[in-house]
């Protein structure tokens, strides 16, 4: 199948894509990578009366070291992250996670806001930010706010922006000494995970996150001393979901054997 017809608009600033935005709202979409957007215009999943490329806007193709935050403009592809010298540094965390993201092809052209924009319970990215407390910066001709992760992600491909809104950039709190770990089991290398666990260890507890478990990715901090009692704890809360890939049993099983590996790894790791 091929989409239903619609503008294709190329701006060449931040400026003028948030006036874009004001006057087509919800029937604009935002292209950066595309790499969801495309199918799903394809598949008739959902529709636009615009498409809005911002993928030449050098504004948002930046990574900013803000001192104790990381700053990725929304035109960053996944790849250029992954390549950046200081990012096993500065956010031991997406360097573990980044390439279980796809393919190397995906990662080419796919954004690192793109991901987080598309809300996807399963993806990476998204719940490295959950994780890690970062926060996403959303601009419109009636100003600029900041959103927490838990704010921003409201449910499976949900989120809360605005139709006139831009996500002009995401910001994770560098890494500072902190134990991190990532592991997750997806059907090839590649797909989006049937479940996700990450996990940051510092100061005698861990924060440990899954994806793919619920609408959005959750997170819990628990004592280092006390993490295997509170895995199995968590794990018997856990709902889950049904899908073609797995029963909601059998991710609740692989959470309880995965989660105690990526706990333990973490722990290993802090300084």
């Amino acid at each position: 199948m091929k989409p239903r017809p619609f503008d294709y608009l190329r701006p060449d600033t931040i400026e003028e894509t948030v006036a874009l935005l004001a006057e087509y709202g919800e029937d604009a979409r935002v292209l950066a990578g595309g790499q969801s957007l495309v199918p799903m215009l394809n598949l008739r999943l959902i529709e636009a009366d615009a498409l809005i490329d911002i993928s030449q806007i050098a504004a948002l193709d930046v990574i900013s070291d803000r001192g104790d935050k990381i700053e990725i403009g929304a035109a960053v592809t996944q790849n250029r992250l992954l390549a950046w010298p200081q990012l096993a540094e500065k956010l031991p965390l997406l360097a573990a996670a980044l390439p279980h993201v796809g393919h190397f092809q995906a990662r080419n052209r796919g954004t690192v806001c793109g991901s987080i924009a598309h809300a996807d319970p399963s993806s990476e990215l998204p719940l490295a930010l959950a994780l890690l407390g970062g926060e996403i910066v959303l601009k419109s001709k009636r100003g600029e706010r900041v959103l927490a992760a838990q704010d921003f992600h409201k449910d499976m491909l949900t989120t809360a922006r605005a139709g006139d809104e831009l996500i002009t950039s995401v910001r994770f709190p560098a890494g500072k000494g902190a134990g991190v770990a990532f592991r997750e089991v997806a059907r090839r290398h590649g797909d989006f995970a049937i479940i996700a666990v990450a996990a940051v260890a510092e100061d005698k507890h861990v924060r440990l996150g899954v994806g793919g478990m619920a609408g959005r990715p959750l997170v819990r901090r628990i004592a280092m001393n006390e993490a295997v009692a509170a895995i199995a704890a968590w794990a018997d809360e856990l709902e889950g979901y049904e899908d073609l890939h797995a029963s909601a049993a059998m991710r609740r099983d692989l959470f309880r054997n995965l989660a105690p590996r990526v706990v333990e790894e973490a722990i290993r790791c802090a300084v």
